[in-house]
């Protein structure tokens, strides 16, 4: 009950109440699958060795997107310090793709990012996409498809600035007088006066995972996912954990922790009973 009521405390300095609050577990979080009914759950977060299907680690956060992906900064930092081992590579989904989480991986654990992108840049219409302008990395500007110059500043300040937006995001603006006499304005800009891009300041690791994305290893990666997601179906439809007995996050610590041992415990007895490799 101590430790419970002092993850309480802790929780509510971290961070604000949500809208729906539950009366008996105020730690869980109110969610629901597409399509599905809406419920306050807990999220199991497992960091899976997809070449044996063994789960290295867990960790459990309430049922919200943004603390899932942080979980796995939590258990890759205490895998390697516990067992000297670093992935060399991480498989997720686009959630993981967030240019926070690539810089991480890229920049600081140098791991290979076999996740999407999360990219909102693409546009839906006909018009021209921050991806159709070439970033020259040198002169630190890009080039629209007519050739005209995309720069963060045109003119020099007493006072250098940093130029780096709330959201982490470098704006690069293009002339006015260029985008009037553009016969591409229509297919680029129809209806602001210039046109813009925010580059963010991780696009580096962005650029990384894009140029993975397009790589075979990347391809199996993808189908390596399929036995990360069958370990998950066999919490729900094997071991029939699909409700916790136990209250608050220490509760659902020990729970998920109790699953997934039991889960390597049985991938343990199927390497077991088929004895050892035949040589010769």
């Amino acid at each position: 009950m101590r430790g419970y009521l002092e993850t309480l405390d802790e929780e509510a300095m971290a961070e604000t109440l949500p809208k729906r609050l539950s009366l008996t577990d105020s730690q869980a979080r109110w969610t629901a699958a597409p399509g599905g009914p809406v419920f306050y759950a807990y999220s199991t977060n497992y960091l899976i060795d997809t070449e044996h299907g063994v789960i290295m680690d867990v960790e459990p956060t309430p049922a919200h997107r943004t603390a899932e992906v942080e979980s796995t900064k939590t258990m890759i930092d205490r895998v390697e310090a516990r067992f000297d081992i670093k992935p060399e590579r991480l498989i997720g989904d686009t959630a993981y793709g967030t240019a926070p989480m690539l810089a991480w991986m890229v920049e600081e654990k140098d791991i290979e990012p076999h996740v999407p992108v999360w990219d909102k840049t693409e546009r839906k219409n006909d018009s021209f996409s921050s991806n159709d302008f070439h970033w020259n990395e040198e002169a630190e500007e890009y080039r629209c498809p007519a050739g005209n110059t995309l720069c963060s500043e045109w003119r020099a300040f007493k006072n250098e600035r940093s130029h780096v937006t709330k959201a982490n995001t470098i704006i690069f603006r293009s002339r006015q007088t260029d985008c009037v006499a553009c016969p591409m304005k229509a297919k680029c800009c129809p209806n602001t006066a210039f046109r813009k891009i925010a580059r963010s300041v991780h696009e580096a690791a962005r650029d990384v995972a894009r140029r993975i994305a397009a790589t075979p290893a990347y391809v199996c990666s993808r189908h390596e996912r399929k036995k990360v997601e069958m370990l998950f179906a066999h919490l729900k439809r094997i071991l029939k954990l699909d409700r916790l007995r136990l209250r608050g996050m220490n509760g659902a610590t020990d729970e998920f922790t109790l699953a997934a041992a039991m889960q390597n415990l049985r991938r343990l007895a199927k390497f077991s009973s088929q004895g050892p490799p035949v040589t010769g």
